[in-house]
């Protein structure tokens, strides 16, 4: 059934509070935007704040979603699409029009608004952890050893630099505050506890080393939780991939080191054999992997080669594994006086 309109009577069935569609729009600001839209910047990052979330994005999007943000159409009308035009008046003050189009019933309409978005700098919450030498806990890489060796030292703090990397690509708070070189190790400053536990875990797996986790309480929230930093304790064992190491009475060369055990080779007839986790302490190191002694190479048969003794220039007979690839020169080690062939 159609209606009239109260304002000038006409026959319509489009009808707003009563009247029809031209008088309801006549004289009427369906748009409104206050005089001016804050929109703040860290200075440190560059991100912009969004929704009480700081984020990444060309200025000129957020400058433009800062004002489509406050922009507020009349109760009756709804937003079907929106666009801005941007004219800077400085470098932290820009006047921003809001194109909009408005459907309100069954009817659509264009209106348009503007504000002017002023770019305030700030620090955001992550920045100013950062600078502040922010942690939570604290990832302490040891040895058995009586100090950490440089070659060991890069290959751990490499695994925790990419581990670190890589949490940070899905969540901003995760960084490493500070490392520190201390007697015996090194010590490395964390963010979260969440990084600093997963490090300790991952570190224990990749090298069967000791852990131990102690905390500390720091103090309290503003709503009265409880803060605590977490120390994670990682103990390397003394021996590493490549070391030659002693099991019961023979000699082996240390192949593998994961979190159920390892893999040692026997130097005499470099057969391979499984050592589970709780057994890895027996393994005693004979001689690093670095100490290991280098030859050139002679002469090869299927299962022997002949090598010249770096020491004196004579000849020396080593068993080899069959069908192994030999290069110019080999490792071997000397047990009692008695040279081994280290594999590859």
């Amino acid at each position: 059934m159609n209606g009239f309109c109260v304002e000038c009577g006409i026959d319509t069935d489009q009808l707003v509070n009563g009247m029809c569609m031209t008088c309801f729009l006549k004289d009427r600001t369906l748009l409104t935007l206050p005089d001016h839209v804050d929109l703040f910047t860290c200075t440190s990052c560059g991100q912009f704040l969004r929704r009480g979330e700081y984020q990444s994005m060309a200025p000129e999007k957020a400058i433009s979603l800062a004002a489509k943000h406050a922009v507020v159409p009349i109760k009756e009308a709804k937003i079907i699409e929106s666009t801005t035009s941007i004219e800077p008046r400085d470098t932290y003050n820009y006047l921003v029009n809001v194109n909009c189009k408005l459907s309100i019933g069954d009817f659509e309409t264009d209106a348009v608004a503007s504000t002017i978005v002023r770019v305030k700098n700030t620090v955001c919450k992550i920045c100013s952890r950062r600078t502040g030498n922010y942690y939570e806990s604290i990832l302490q890489i040891r040895t058995s050893e009586k100090e950490l060796s440089a070659r060991l030292q890069d290959e751990v703090l490499k695994k925790v630099e990419d581990f670190v990397d890589d949490a940070a690509t899905t969540n901003p708070n995760a960084f490493i505050t500070k490392m520190e070189i201390v007697p015996g190790g090194v010590d490395v400053y964390l963010s979260m506890i969440a990084i600093g536990r997963e490090l300790c875990k991952l570190l224990g797996d990749f090298y069967c080393a000791e852990l131990d986790e102690s905390s500390k309480l720091v103090g309290q929230t503003r709503d009265g939780i409880e803060m605590y930093r977490v120390s994670y304790l990682v103990r390397l064992p003394e021996f590493h991939v490549g070391d030659i190491v002693r099991y019961g009475k023979k000699y082996y060369l240390l192949t593998r080191v994961s979190s159920s055990g390892g893999k040692i080779k026997s130097l005499n007839n470099f057969a391979d054999m499984t050592i589970r986790r709780p057994n890895m302490p027996e393994l005693k190191v004979y001689a690093k992997s670095s100490e290991l002694e280098e030859a050139d190479v002679i002469s090869q048969s299927d299962n022997e080669i002949q090598i010249m003794d770096p020491r004196n220039y004579s000849t020396i007979d080593l068993l080899v594994p069959r069908n192994e690839n030999i290069g110019d020169t080999v490792k071997f080690v000397r047990i009692d006086g008695i040279p081994y062939y280290v594999p590859q």
